[in-house]
């Protein structure tokens, strides 16, 4: 079974930076996505980034595209979120999730429906 742990969350001023850690076990050759999600109070979850594991492709949310990087370190079995020029809409806790749903495309793993697995979250707070 697949076990995910994120870490790094925090509150920040807005204009800087944070990097969220996702510590995965359980992941085989069957998790088809891997991916970032949040959730603001009173909205309802939304995808941030995804990334195929052992991979290259990534996608994004366009929300967040150009200022968040997702990458991944294989030997760590860990997942990471670099989120840079935050901004106050950013505010939210952030979810790490794993899919053995099969994703034809790597924009497909920007829905929650490809996910089976996801961790407890870590919330993320932005200050204006």
């Amino acid at each position: 079974e697949v076990q995910l742990v994120e870490s790094g969350g925090g509150s920040v001023a807005a204009g800087g930076s944070l990097i969220l850690s996702c510590a995965a076990s359980g992941v085989t050759s069957s998790t088809a996505c891997m991916g970032w999600f949040r959730q603001a109070p009173g909205k309802e979850r939304e995808a941030v980034a995804a990334i195929r594991p052992g991979g290259s492709s990534t996608a994004y949310a366009d929300s967040v595209e150009g200022r968040f990087v997702i990458s991944q370190d294989n030997a760590k079995n860990t997942m990471y979120l670099q989120m840079n020029s935050l901004i106050p809409e950013d505010t939210a806790m952030y979810y790490c999730a794993a899919g053995e749903r099969y994703a034809v495309r790597i924009g497909s793993c920007l829905s929650g429906s490809k996910y089976n697995y996801w961790g407890q979250g870590t919330q993320v707070t932005v200050s204006s």
